[in-house]
């Protein structure tokens, strides 16, 4: 299983090498950046020749996958942001929210990673057939545009039944395609349906897990261990999946802007690392 950590932790600041050698430091061996433009514009070739500097400047860590964009603008933390809904019932913001993810997957020309991690819809919201066809053939779409760039999709579990494990499964079933994987979010899982249950509903389809930890009733993000998520059932759970998944920590920054909080990540990542081996 690789060790990777998602820039997430630092959302708020603009992604730049420093950020990245400071996740190299806690025992990262590989990289999933969010995009989100005020962290990591996706638009700016400066920012992205800039970031592939670095990671060809080293053999260590990787970078290994993108989130995609959950929003088309706007800072993290803001009300204003416009969120990206691939299944809407709407043409014309289906067609906007694939356009901006394909900007971001465009990014891999200069910057290259091996998975996209998309959301299927938005967070809490529910199921109808309707949405699962908007939702198929927006993912078609999408694969068609990625694959070239040699892109895998990995679609995320979310809050809510539209993007329960168990939808987002029959999903890539009916598509037939076998390059369309699975991203199981622990935390999310925790909530709903269950780790265990969400596990069984993804298991051959398993190709990376965001690990963070909540107290089971609102998605915190926290590190593991700060929750109540059973990390022990859990790592023996993963370990059974038939292709090893990357483990990628996705946990939140300091919202209150600690000063000192960047300088505590890299031990708090040796401290996630140890717990979960």
């Amino acid at each position: 299983m690789i060790h990777a950590i998602s820039t997430f932790v630092h959302v708020r600041e603009r992604l730049h090498p420093g950020i990245l050698e400071r996740l190299a430091q806690g025992g990262a061996t590989g990289i999933e950046i969010f995009a989100m433009r005020s962290h990591y514009d996706y638009t700016n070739p400066q920012q992205l020749r800039e970031l592939a500097s670095w990671f060809h400047s080293q053999s260590v860590v990787k970078l290994e996958s993108l989130h995609a964009p959950p929003f088309s603008g706007g800072e993290w933390g803001r009300f204003d942001r416009v969120p990206l809904n691939i299944a809407g019932g709407d043409r014309k913001d289906r067609v906007e929210a694939m356009d901006e993810i394909k900007r971001a997957i465009e990014s891999a020309e200069i910057l290259p990673f091996r998975y996209l991690n998309l959301h299927v819809g938005l967070a809490g919201e529910s199921f109808s057939e309707q949405k699962f066809e908007h939702a198929l053939s927006s993912i078609e779409h999408l694969r068609a545009f990625a694959k070239p760039l040699g892109v895998r999709l990995l679609l995320e579990n979310l809050l809510g039944e539209m993007a329960a494990p168990v939808h987002l499964a029959e999903l890539i079933r009916a598509l037939h395609y076998d390059d369309i994987g699975i991203c199981l979010d622990l935390g999310h899982a925790h909530i709903e349906p269950g780790i265990e249950q969400a596990f069984e509903s993804v298991r051959p389809l398993l190709r990376s897990v965001h690990v963070h930890d909540n107290r089971g009733d609102k998605d915190e993000h926290l590190w593991p261990g700060a929750g109540s998520i059973d990390w022990k059932k859990t790592m023996d759970l993963l370990r059974t999946a038939p292709q090893p998944p990357n483990l990628v920590l996705e946990v939140e920054g300091d919202p209150a802007g600690d000063p000192d909080f960047g300088s505590q990540v890299p031990e708090k990542m040796r401290e996630a690392w140890k717990l979960l081996e």
